[in-house]
């Protein structure tokens, strides 16, 4: 099994001409991090700086995601405001049609810089975009380890006013493919010692990734033992067999969602590391076209499909920035991850 570390975002709102550099200064240390070439460091800052003004010029509520995903040499950012939208989406990704006196030529501009591009707006409900830059050594490797089978789409935003997340999530592929694992946890509460508690898990996790779901959430709430506890669920996608199986414990809930489906993930009463029942497996067939969502309490429960299907066949992470911008509860760390075949696509 090969493990994919899950990744957290560093989100800057973008009200002020100085958080666009603020934002694009975040991305070139993390580049730097990375130890990129000044080439595709200078890709990344171009790709913030035309998102970072978009939202500054046209959009209310804007605020850029940006998250350092080393295992695949990229860095992700997700830009996301709440309106007005964008009417005519083709012509605003047509060449010279620029967000203004920026170096490159808006969405367009980052479209071609961009290894990977996606986007979904809706009138008024605002705009959500995704754009990957990927460094010269990654070039050609798959977006995650087992994308070829399944394709992730994750959002994973700190408490306000804290620096760490108390949420954490990991997954897990099979060599095949055929099997891929998926963790979600929810440290108690947030901030450094919620933060300490989502590592444990991820850390027991990785260390027996293809435990059946039973077995895992066994393994979690022994190693959890030793903190404050935590809320936290354990997925098994059959890419094969077309099924899922999960076993969590806490408020860690999803959804099952194709265009004529809809069905919950629930998980039993406890939490992880201080009183769970005898850990009990769910399974589910998954229908043609379906998205495997799980999400955190940061996010509402009873969001509204019918905001989701129009994005069905679009990049992951877009369902995950509707989810996030329309549902953060706004006092706790949010996480969603979103999981679909890829050949589904």
């Amino acid at each position: 099994m090969e493990v994919i570390a899950g990744w957290t975002h560093k989100a800057v709102p973008i009200d002020d001409a100085s958080r666009v550099g603020e934002a694009r200064r975040h991305a070139a240390q993390a580049a730097a991090e990375m130890a990129w070439n000044e080439v595709d460091a200078g890709r990344v800052a171009l790709v913030v700086t035309e998102l970072g003004t978009n939202l500054l010029r046209h959009a209310r509520k804007g605020r850029l995601l940006i998250a350092s995903r080393p295992q695949m040499h990229e860095i992700e950012v997700v830009s996301i405001d709440e309106g007005p939208g964008i009417e005519n989406l083709a012509l605003s990704m047509q060449d010279g049609h620029s967000s203004g006196s920026t170096p490159g030529t808006g969405l367009g501009a980052v479209r071609r810089l961009a290894d990977e591009f996606d986007i979904h707006s809706s009138v008024p409900e605002g705009t959500v975009c995704v754009a990957r830059v990927r460094e010269a050594r990654g070039r050609g490797a798959a977006e995650v380890p087992g994308a070829q089978r399944v394709q992730i789409g994750a959002l994973c935003l700190p408490a306000p006013y804290e620096s760490v997340s108390g949420d954490a999530w990991a997954a897990s592929v099979s060599p095949e493919g055929d099997n891929f694992n998926l963790l979600l946890v929810d440290g108690l509460g947030h901030g450094p010692e919620a933060a300490k508690a989502a590592q444990a898990a991820t850390e027991a996790f990785a260390e027996a990734p293809g435990r059946e779901v039973r077995d895992a959430l066994q393994q979690l709430h022994q190693r959890l033992q030793s903190t404050r506890g935590a809320a936290v669920c354990v997925l098994k996608l059959d890419t094969e067999g077309e099924s899922i199986a999960w076993s969590g414990a806490g408020n860690i809930v999803g959804r099952v969602l194709s265009g004529i489906f809809d069905k919950g993930i629930l998980t039993q009463h406890g939490t992880a590391g201080m009183q769970i029942r005898k850990p009990e497996a769910a399974t589910m067939e998954l229908p043609p076209h379906a998205l495997v969502v799980l999400h955190s309490d940061g996010i509402e429960t009873r969001w509204q499909a019918d905001r989701i299907r129009p994005l069905l066949q679009k990049d992951p992470t877009l369902v995950a920035a509707v989810l996030l911008r329309d549902h953060t509860r706004h006092r706790d760390d949010a996480t969603v991850v979103v999981l679909r075949r890829k050949e589904w696509r």
